[in-house]
């Protein structure tokens, strides 16, 4: 009986979890291990920390449904992967065995990396909801003595979108209370320019984000480091094309909300032949790991070499839809290696992103990832605020119904008119 064991319950591990459950035979044993009792919606946080959505909006207790698909709950994280034991130690001491894992935990958030960066020194985050939580409490104080906003993401940052969407977000609920004119704005960001995303840029991303922040007064500065935060006031070094530093900038801020740079869990940090220096685990195309090959990986944890080498550290982003197809592919190929045969799917790693702008959005795809691409687009209109919200509610329901259904592609690849050219763009990628 193979036991398959998923650290993470998140956009990636729960997934994971009912695929999985569906693609084993009925005495296959799968047990996800949490980080805690719930599943996020972490797309919506942006959404929690304006008060557009509570923490209960976006928020499910996941062992009930988990269990009504026979699936075990462990809500302890993982403190340590031993995998010449093929064991994890989890944080209070208890051991589980298994014969596959997955990795599907999301990051490290490297707070630590910048001296007073994060929710326990002076800027804001959305990369978890109770950290959107607490930045609502001081988002409302702030719009009661409103002033200087900076926000956008520092260096080693790989998941851009979310600080694109937090900028447009806070412009659209600044408006909407009238007092929008009272808030200069600063975009900071490690980018080489606005719209690169960590991508190389997607059709006219460069032309059609300078036009937003253009139209709503947010000046940005890239190829900005982030040297270090105080109570009030950023520290940023500008750099020029080649890396060399340009210009220092003192931005004073009432407010800010900064992305953190990523980093593998520590439960897989140092591992040799696991992992790379940042803590990420590296995969074949077939999403297993080389050295240890019953250890899969999907998800924002999986290794991805930077789409072109910029003057700051720019990483590249894992989409949703990249990560339901790692998650499909990696069910299929550990059936595979049950029936005894040859893992032999591969995920189509494609990047594809709905961003919200509070009134209205902007998509993207691009097809492959790295460029030459076969399909590279991007636009924006209402109609991306709408599907946001119509993928969020969707995605919840799924969970609680325990469907293992490729949201992706049986739905947003459709409405974009792209759904009989997603087979046709694959990358299969070897990551050493």
């Amino acid at each position: 009986m193979a036991h398959v064991v998923i650290i993470g319950a998140g956009v990636g591990g729960m997934p994971m979890a009912y695929e999985m459950r569906e693609a084993l035979r009925k005495e296959g044993r799968v047990t996800v291990i949490g980080n805690g009792p719930e599943f996020q919606f972490t797309p919506s946080n942006p959404w929690v920390l304006v008060g557009w959505r509570k923490r209960s909006d976006i928020v499910i207790p996941v062992e009930r449904y988990l269990n009504k698909k026979n699936i075990d709950f462990i809500p302890v994280p993982a403190a340590r992967v031993r995998p010449d034991d093929n064991q994890i130690d989890l944080a209070d001491g208890r051991v589980v065995d298994y014969d596959f894992l997955i990795v599907a935990s999301g990051p490290h958030l490297a707070f630590e990396e910048v001296e007073g960066l994060g929710p326990d020194g002076f800027t804001q985050s959305v990369c978890h909801v109770d950290h959107a939580v607490k930045g609502y409490e001081k988002w409302e104080a702030f719009c009661k003595d409103p002033g200087p906003i900076v926000v956008g993401a520092v260096q080693g940052a790989s998941c851009y979108g979310p600080a694109y969407e937090m900028a447009m977000i806070m412009d659209t609920d600044l408006r909407r209370r009238r007092i929008r004119d009272r808030v200069p704005m600063t975009f900071v960001t490690a980018e080489p320019y606005i719209g690169h995303l960590g991508l190389g840029g997607v059709g006219d991303s460069k032309g059609i984000l300078e036009s937003e922040m253009r139209g709503t007064h947010i000046r940005w500065i890239c190829n900005a480091r982030v040297d270090r935060v105080e109570d009030g006031v950023m520290h940023v070094t500008e750099h020029d094309e080649d890396g060399n530093e340009k210009k220092k900038h003192a931005l004073p801020f009432k407010f800010s909300m900064m992305l953190p740079a990523f980093k593998g869990i520590p439960a897989v940090q140092d591992i040799e032949g696991l992992v790379n220096p940042r803590g990420f685990v590296t995969v074949t195309s077939h999403q297993h790991n080389a050295r240890y090959p019953n250890v899969y990986a999907v998800g924002v944890i999986v290794a991805i070499p930077p789409v072109e080498a910029c003057p700051l550290p720019v990483g590249a982003p894992k989409t949703g839809y990249m990560i339901e197809t790692m998650v499909t592919a990696t069910a299929h190929n550990i059936r595979n290696v049950i029936d005894g045969k040859a893992p032999d799917q591969e995920a189509t790693w494609n990047a594809i992103c709905l961003a919200d702008f509070g009134d209205r959005g902007a998509a993207f795809v691009a097809l492959p990832q790295i460029p030459p691409r076969n399909v590279n687009w991007f636009s924006g209109g209402r109609w991306v605020h709408l599907a946001k919200v119509a993928f969020e509610k969707y995605f919840l329901r799924k969970l609680r119904k325990g469907t293992s259904e490729p949201v992706y592609e049986k739905y947003l690849l459709k409405a974009l008119g792209i759904a009989k050219l997603k087979d046709r763009f694959t990358q299969p990628t070897v990551h050493d």
